[in-house]
Protein backbone atom coordinates (compact mmCIF):
# COMPACT_ATOMS: atom_id res chain seq x y z
CA UNK A 1 0.00 0.00 0.00
CA UNK A 2 1.30 3.41 -0.90
CA UNK A 3 1.92 5.88 1.94
CA UNK A 4 -0.74 8.23 0.52
CA UNK A 5 -3.36 5.50 0.99
CA UNK A 6 -2.01 4.27 4.32
CA UNK A 7 -2.38 7.67 5.99
CA UNK A 8 -5.10 9.05 3.71
CA UNK A 9 -3.04 12.00 2.51
CA UNK A 10 -3.19 12.92 -1.15
CA UNK A 11 -0.15 15.16 -1.41
CA UNK A 12 2.92 16.19 0.49
CA UNK A 13 4.89 19.42 0.61
CA UNK A 14 7.63 17.72 -1.43
CA UNK A 15 9.28 14.33 -1.94
CA UNK A 16 11.62 14.83 1.02
CA UNK A 17 8.67 15.42 3.34
CA UNK A 18 6.94 12.35 1.89
CA UNK A 19 10.10 10.29 2.46
CA UNK A 20 10.33 11.31 6.13
CA UNK A 21 6.65 10.54 6.74
CA UNK A 22 7.08 7.18 4.97
CA UNK A 23 10.16 6.36 7.06
CA UNK A 24 8.31 7.14 10.29
CA UNK A 25 5.26 5.14 9.22
CA UNK A 26 7.35 2.19 8.04
CA UNK A 27 9.50 2.29 11.18
CA UNK A 28 6.38 2.08 13.32
CA UNK A 29 5.02 -0.73 11.14
CA UNK A 30 8.27 -2.67 11.54
CA UNK A 31 8.32 -2.10 15.32
CA UNK A 32 4.71 -3.25 15.66
CA UNK A 33 5.21 -6.29 13.41
CA UNK A 34 8.35 -7.38 15.21
CA UNK A 35 6.72 -6.69 18.57
CA UNK A 36 3.80 -8.96 17.66
CA UNK A 37 6.27 -11.80 16.99
CA UNK A 38 7.93 -11.24 20.37
CA UNK A 39 4.83 -10.69 22.49
CA UNK A 40 3.99 -14.38 22.87
CA UNK A 41 7.48 -14.87 24.36
CA UNK A 42 6.97 -12.06 26.87
CA UNK A 43 9.66 -9.94 25.19
CA UNK A 44 9.80 -6.38 23.98
CA UNK A 45 11.95 -5.49 20.96
CA UNK A 46 14.50 -3.94 23.35
CA UNK A 47 14.80 -7.22 25.29
CA UNK A 48 15.27 -9.14 22.05
CA UNK A 49 17.91 -6.66 20.89
CA UNK A 50 19.83 -6.94 24.18
CA UNK A 51 19.66 -10.74 24.15
CA UNK A 52 20.95 -10.86 20.58
CA UNK A 53 23.84 -8.56 21.48
CA UNK A 54 24.75 -10.75 24.47
CA UNK A 55 24.41 -13.94 22.39
CA UNK A 56 26.68 -12.40 19.76
CA UNK A 57 29.48 -12.15 22.32
CA UNK A 58 28.79 -15.58 23.86
CA UNK A 59 30.66 -17.23 25.54
CA UNK A 60 32.54 -14.02 26.38
CA UNK A 61 30.83 -11.65 28.83
CA UNK A 62 29.65 -8.20 27.84
CA UNK A 63 29.19 -5.07 29.95
CA UNK A 64 26.02 -2.99 30.22
CA UNK A 65 27.90 -0.09 28.64
CA UNK A 66 28.87 -2.21 25.63
CA UNK A 67 25.25 -3.27 25.21
CA UNK A 68 24.02 0.33 25.39
CA UNK A 69 26.51 1.43 22.72
CA UNK A 70 25.04 -0.90 20.11
CA UNK A 71 21.36 -0.98 21.12
CA UNK A 72 19.02 -0.04 18.28
CA UNK A 73 16.89 2.00 20.71
CA UNK A 74 19.37 4.43 22.22
CA UNK A 75 16.79 5.60 24.79
CA UNK A 76 16.58 2.14 26.37
CA UNK A 77 17.27 1.84 30.09
CA UNK A 78 19.76 -1.02 29.85
CA UNK A 79 19.91 -1.60 33.60
CA UNK A 80 16.16 -2.09 33.79
CA UNK A 81 16.20 -4.34 30.69
CA UNK A 82 18.91 -6.47 32.25
CA UNK A 83 17.02 -6.60 35.56
CA UNK A 84 14.04 -8.15 33.78
CA UNK A 85 16.16 -10.52 31.69
CA UNK A 86 18.00 -11.64 34.83
CA UNK A 87 14.74 -12.13 36.73
CA UNK A 88 13.53 -14.35 33.87
CA UNK A 89 16.87 -16.22 34.06
CA UNK A 90 17.83 -15.37 30.45
CA UNK A 91 21.03 -13.59 31.51
CA UNK A 92 23.39 -13.76 34.44
CA UNK A 93 25.31 -10.83 35.91
CA UNK A 94 28.54 -11.24 37.85
CA UNK A 95 31.06 -8.81 39.22
CA UNK A 96 33.93 -8.46 36.74
CA UNK A 97 37.02 -10.04 38.32
CA UNK A 98 39.35 -7.45 36.69
CA UNK A 99 37.26 -4.35 37.36
CA UNK A 100 35.04 -4.42 40.44
CA UNK A 101 33.06 -1.40 39.19
CA UNK A 102 31.83 -3.37 36.20
CA UNK A 103 29.36 -6.22 35.79
CA UNK A 104 29.96 -9.09 33.36
CA UNK A 105 26.78 -10.19 31.62
CA UNK A 106 26.38 -13.61 30.01
CA UNK A 107 23.45 -15.29 28.34
CA UNK A 108 22.20 -18.42 30.09
CA UNK A 109 21.24 -21.75 28.53
CA UNK A 110 17.61 -20.70 29.07
CA UNK A 111 18.28 -17.45 27.19
CA UNK A 112 19.93 -19.30 24.31
CA UNK A 113 16.99 -21.71 24.11
CA UNK A 114 14.54 -18.79 24.06
CA UNK A 115 16.41 -17.11 21.21
CA UNK A 116 16.45 -20.37 19.25
CA UNK A 117 12.66 -20.46 19.59
CA UNK A 118 12.19 -16.77 18.77
CA UNK A 119 14.46 -17.07 15.73
CA UNK A 120 11.80 -19.14 13.94
CA UNK A 121 9.06 -16.45 13.71
CA UNK A 122 11.71 -13.77 13.23
CA UNK A 123 13.21 -15.68 10.29
CA UNK A 124 9.70 -16.03 8.85
CA UNK A 125 9.28 -12.25 9.14
CA UNK A 126 12.59 -11.64 7.34
CA UNK A 127 11.67 -14.18 4.67
CA UNK A 128 8.38 -12.36 4.11
CA UNK A 129 10.32 -9.14 3.54
CA UNK A 130 12.65 -11.00 1.15
CA UNK A 131 9.61 -11.95 -0.93
CA UNK A 132 8.80 -8.24 -1.35
CA UNK A 133 12.32 -6.91 -1.95
CA UNK A 134 15.14 -8.51 -3.88
CA UNK A 135 18.55 -8.72 -2.24
CA UNK A 136 19.69 -5.91 -4.54
CA UNK A 137 16.72 -3.71 -3.55
CA UNK A 138 17.31 -4.43 0.14
CA UNK A 139 20.99 -3.45 -0.20
CA UNK A 140 20.04 -0.29 -2.10
CA UNK A 141 17.44 0.67 0.52
CA UNK A 142 19.94 0.04 3.32
CA UNK A 143 22.53 2.22 1.54
CA UNK A 144 19.96 5.00 1.10
CA UNK A 145 19.02 4.84 4.78
CA UNK A 146 22.70 5.10 5.70
CA UNK A 147 22.93 8.16 3.45
CA UNK A 148 19.96 9.81 5.20
CA UNK A 149 21.75 9.50 8.58
CA UNK A 150 25.06 11.00 7.43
Amino acid sequence: MRIEQAINQRKFKDDHHKMVVNLLYTGNWLRDSLGANLKSYGLLPQHYNALRIIRGRHPEPVSAGSIKEVMLDKASDVTRLLDKLEKLEYVQRRLCPHNRRKMDINITAKGLKLLDEVDIPMDNFYNDIAERLSAEEAAQLSDLLDKVRR
